[in-house]
C-alpha cells in the first residue's frame, strides 16, 4: 500500500488509514528528518507498522518539525488581484518567513501583545520539497516535490503597512500553522488545480483552486530555484485567493476558529488566544517603524 496521507505525531510518523493512524516504525522524528534523508515520502513504505490508534486519540504535530526555510509569495491569485483592483505581478512578491513561527495543527495561536490590532488569516497550498532544486526548468518541479499540506499563512496587516516588511508581519511565533496531514502530488487528480477553502467560526471565506494562480506552483518554484535553492524539507507556501480579513475588513478576534482544507488534506485548525494579560495593551507599531 503506497504511503500517500502521512502525519506526524507525538508517537512518530504515521499513515492515515480510515480514521485510524497506523504508527510507523521509522528512526525519524517527523516527516522533515525523512525528507533530508530519503528526498521523498514514498521512501518511508519500507518501514512496519508499530500499532494503532484512532485519529481523534493522537496529538498531531506540525508536519516537518522546524523547516530550514519557509517561503511565501504575495498576491499569487488571480482572484485577490481582481478584489484589490491591483494589476497583475510580472514577478512573484516573494518573502522569506521565520521557521519559529510555524505551529502545530490544533494548537491556539496567541495575538501578539501590544503588535497588532489587524491580525488576519490566510488560507494557503504548502508545497514541501523533496529533491534540491536549483536553477531548476518548471518541469523539473513537480518530480522534486514531496508532498501537498495546508498552511495559514497569517499576518498582521498593520505591521505590513507600517513596516512594509512582509516577514516581520508574518513570523509572530504560531503564526504559521501547518497540516494537519500530508498528502503526495499523485494523490491529487490534478495538481494544478488543488483547492483551497477557509472557513472562521464555519463560515466559508475563502474556495479557489491552485488553478487561479498567477504564478502556477511549478513556474513559482523554478522561479525561486533561480536564486536560491530550495533543499528537502523546504516550504513554500503558494499565495492566498480573495476572501481574507484585509480583504473584508473583519479581523481575527479572540475565541475565533479557522479551519483550512486543502483538497484531501486532513483539516488544519487555529483557535485564536489572548495575548497574558487584558489584551488591550496599545500597539507599539510606531515604535519599531524605521
Amino acid at each position: 500500500m503506497p504511503l500517500v496521507h502521512l502525519v506526524t505525531t507525538a508517537s512518530g510518523l504515521g499513515r492515515v488509514e480510515s480514521g485510524e493512524i497506523a504508527l510507523l516504525d521509522t528512526p525519524f522524528p517527523h516527516l522533515g528528518a525523512a525528507l533530508e534523508q530519503l528526498g521523498t515520502l514514498a521512501g518511508l513504505d519500507v518501514y512496519p507498522v508499530r500499532g494503532r490508534v484512532p485519529l481523534g486519540e493522537v496529538d498531531l504535530l506540525a508536519p516537518l518539525g522546524t523547516p530550514r526555510a519557509v517561503w511565501g509569495v504575495g498576491l499569487n491569485y488571480r482572484s485577490k488581484a481582481e478584489h484589490t483592483g491591483r494589476a497583475l505581478p510580472s514577478e512573484p512578491i516573494l518573502y522569506l518567513g521565520a521557521p519559529s513561527a510555524v505551529l502545530a495543527p490544533g494548537s491556539p495561536v496567541v495575538i501578539p501583545a501590544g503588535q497588532t490590532l489587524e491580525m488576519d488569516y490566510e488560507g494557503e497550498i504548502a508545497v514541501l520539497v523533496g529533491r534540491r532544486l536549483y536553477q531548476a526548468a518548471p518541469e523539473d518541479v513537480w518530480p522534486s516535490v514531496a508532498g501537498i499540506t495546508a498552511a495559514n499563512d497569517m499576518t498582521a496587516r498593520d505591521v505590513m503597512r507600517t513596516t512594509s516588511a512582509p516577514t516581520l508581519a508574518k513570523s509572530f511565533p504560531g503564526f504559521n500553522p501547518l497540516g494537519a496531514s500530508v498528502c503526495t502530488p499523485d494523490e491529487f487528480a490534478d495538481p494544478d488545480c488543488i483547492r483551497v477553502r477557509t472557513w472562521v467560526n464555519d463560515e466559508l471565506r475563502q474556495d479557489d483552486t491552485s488553478a487561479g494562480m498567477i504564478f502556477p506552483v511549478a513556474d513559482l518554484l523554478s522561479r525561486i530555484s533561480w536564486f536560491a535553492a530550495l533543499e528537502p524539507g523546504d516550504v513554500v507556501l503558494t499565495g492566498t485567493p480573495a476572501g481574507t480579513g484585509q480583504d473584508r475588513q473583519c479581523f481575527l478576534a479572540v475565541g475565533d476558529t479557522i479551519r483550512i482544507e486543502v483538497g484531501p488534506v486532513l483539516p488544519l485548525v487555529t483557535t485564536v488566544q489572548a495575548p497574558p494579560g487584558d489584551g488591550h495593551e496599545r500597539p507599539v507599531l510606531a515604535e519599531h517603524a524605521r
